[in-house]
């Protein structure tokens, strides 16, 4: 299948930003589609309508690409489940969701590869495996006729660039991500050296995701800009992580004593979420700074996506139903509301 006569991405970044819903796992785990632990999305084969339903409201929210629920859809995955011998079945079902959806709008299609967990440095058995695992959801991606390939929630540089070399041998456009955790990269390369590596080796998008939330991640979004030209990306996680507490697996909930392992990542965030305000001004924050490929990562719901979408200029579909408090019974200034309930809201 050939990619979609669809403006591309490249083309769509030098007119203006571009929005990739992701977090995908974390809320169909929300609506008790996918389990917690394993992450693995056996959903696009067990409940496909939930997959659907959720493009559909990152679609309405202002989505300009549908990303392929293939995250974890590889082999080292697919086997804590039992489901090695479905891998294709899935990965296709998964991008057959993705196009339909993103046919019912202007949205591109996107493949997905990610973090694999069985890379180890200097590993070269690790490194071919790794390769292997990442080659053929590439593989499957361009058949089908994506329209980038996202390579994401990398922690090793040297994972990242394995996956670039796979997407670039695809020849795909390529979107690549890392994921920085409390002590950095977990190979020991500085975040910006890995940016600017990977720009160079061909990466047409670089950038971060997952891990950090807005507060920690931008102190590195700074000198990535300066070190790297061309588009950029961000995606944090909606999580009000600190620099005592950087990623959203460090976070500790002092107000809660009955979470398992006193652990809120990963089923007990709620308290230490961001409200789409804080997105919407960590979106209008790095436009200005020149981060024109943004998200929203593990976490993310539709209303932040519309936050972030009004934030960067745009008016989706569900913008309709943005907040409008001025219709309040009580805390409302239209004049067609009744007087005695506005003025109980003093009283509240």
């Amino acid at each position: 299948m050939s990619p979609s006569k669809k403006t591309g991405l490249l083309d769509r970044l030098k007119a203006g930003p571009v929005i990739c819903a992701e977090g995908y796992v974390f809320e169909l785990e929300r609506r008790g589609y996918v389990q917690a632990g394993a992450f693995v999305p056996e959903v696009v084969v067990t409940h496909p309508e939930a997959v659907t339903q959720l493009h559909r409201e990152f679609l309405n929210a202002g989505s300009d690409i549908m990303e392929a629920l293939t995250y974890y859809a590889h082999r080292e995955k697919l086997k804590l489940i039992g489901m090695e011998d479905r891998i294709e079945q899935i990965n296709n079902a998964a991008l057959k969701l993705a196009r339909e959806v993103a046919d019912e709008g202007d949205a591109l299609v996107a493949g997905n590869i990610c973090n694999t967990n069985v890379y180890e440095p200097g590993d070269k058995r690790s490194e071919t495996e790794v390769r292997g695992m990442l080659e053929e959801q590439v593989r499957w991606a361009v058949d089908f006729g994506v329209d980038l390939v996202i390579a994401e929630t990398f922690s090793y540089y040297g994972e990242a660039k394995i996956a670039l070399d796979v997407t670039r041998q695809a020849n795909a456009t390529s979107v690549v991500t890392l994921a920085v955790h409390r002590e950095g990269l977990r190979d020991g390369v500085d975040p910006v050296e890995a940016c600017r590596r990977l720009k160079d080796q061909g990466a047409d998008v670089v950038g971060l995701n997952c891990a950090r939330g807005p507060e920690t991640m931008w102190p590195l979004m700074e000198p990535i800009r300066r070190a790297v030209e061309g588009p950029l990306a961000v995606l944090p996680v909606p999580y009000r992580t600190t620099p005592e507490e950087p990623t959203f697996q460090s976070l500790t909930d002092g107000g809660c004593n009955c979470i398992p392992d006193n652990r809120p990542f990963p089923a007990a965030l709620d308290a230490l979420a961001c409200n789409r305000y804080e997105i919407a001004e960590f979106a209008r924050r790095a436009l200005d700074l020149g981060y024109a490929y943004q998200g929203v990562c593990c976490g993310a719901g539709p209303h932040h996506i519309r936050s972030m979408a009004e934030a960067l200029g745009k008016k989706p579909p569900a913008s309709t139903y943005s907040p409008d408090m001025s219709k309040h019974y009580l805390f409302g200034t239209d004049k067609r509301l009744k007087k005695h309930n506005q003025k109980y809201a003093d009283r509240l």
